[in-house]
């Protein structure tokens, strides 16, 4: 899960993603990372951190990294939280960057769509860091029922 500073939505759908994998039995890591390092080793935005807990999801502990492009050899898929988020990947990774692997979030719910998690950092407010948490949390869903499919 990749956004730009690893603290609002990243943060979220990693903890979203284990949570329902988790709940569904699935043995994947998950993890995620931003690709401006602008907050590395900074816990979730307090608001991430209030919505996700609301919702049971605890993400206190974890901390922003950057991304890098061995994160294409260490991962299987990576979800781009916004179409800018996933030029800056291909920037950083250069020929590394596997587009195969790559894939914006939302395309899980919206086939083509090509369609951005917004950024609630702008907006600052608990509603839209919970408008947020919600859109995720229905991509990590569509998430754990195409691949329990595949697995099944």
């Amino acid at each position: 899960m990749v956004c730009l500073g690893n603290i609002c939505r990243s943060p979220l759908a990693e903890g979203i993603l284990k949570h329902k994998a988790n709940a569904a039995g699935l043995d994947w890591i998950v993890e995620s990372a931003g690709t401006l390092g602008a907050h590395v080793g900074e816990p979730p935005h307090k608001l991430s951190q209030k919505v996700a807990l609301h919702h049971g999801v605890d993400i206190c502990q974890q901390l922003a990294r950057r991304f890098e492009a061995a994160d294409f050899e260490r991962y299987d898929k990576l979800y781009a939280m916004s179409a800018d988020v996933l030029e800056h990947m291909q920037e950083i990774c250069g020929k590394k960057f596997i587009a195969a692997k790559a894939a914006l979030l939302l395309n899980e719910l919206y086939p083509g769509e090509n369609r951005s998690v917004v950024d609630p950092w702008y907006d600052g407010t608990e509603p839209g860091f919970m408008a947020v948490y919600k859109e995720i949390e229905k991509a990590c869903e569509a998430i754990v029922r195409k691949y329990r499919q595949v697995t099944a």
